[in-house]
């Protein structure tokens, strides 16, 4: 009996578990893994204000990763902020901590960090790469639905 290539990958998934949702067509995280039942995760304070990412960094407190493209990144990204996009997101995530360290500069994030915020443009992207998160376990992490676009204002 053959099983696709999706079916395989949807079976390996850790999921976080509270309040289960099955896909439909306007769910953000069934364009990333289709027919995907997931839970929301416990954390329901999923957003990290302006303020809050400014006390984090001033405290070393926070391990942020920017998931727009590698020339979005260069030409301006958040003080600190390491570039994983968000086409090789889940991949990144599935690294050995050795591996993503080689790769990308800085430790690999553990499942159990509370630390984990994420960041793009405007939001959108952020919050997508916030579903691939939590699908695969990082129930604590958040973004900055501000995105790059926000903290440019603030910074002003």
């Amino acid at each position: 009996m053959f099983i696709g290539m999706s079916a395989l990958f949807l079976l390996a998934l850790p999921l976080v578990v509270t309040c289960e949702t099955r896909c439909g067509a306007s769910d953000r995280l069934c364009s990333v893994i289709p027919g995907a039942v997931y839970k929301e995760p416990q954390n329901t304070d999923s957003e990290v204000s302006y303020k809050q990412l400014k006390t984090m960094l001033s405290s070393n407190s926070v391990q942020l990763f920017d998931v727009r493209n590698p020339d979005e990144f260069q030409d301006g990204h958040i003080p600190g902020s390491t570039n994983v996009p968000l086409g090789d997101l889940q991949d990144a995530l599935g690294l050995s901590p050795d591996q993503f360290k080689q790769r990308f500069g800085v430790r690999a994030p553990h499942k159990e960090d509370s630390s984990i915020v994420v960041y793009c443009q405007r939001g959108h992207r952020s919050a997508t790469a916030l579903d691939i998160m939590w699908a695969l376990g990082f129930s604590r992490a958040r973004h900055y639905a501000g995105g790059y676009s926000g903290w440019v204002q603030h910074e002003e």
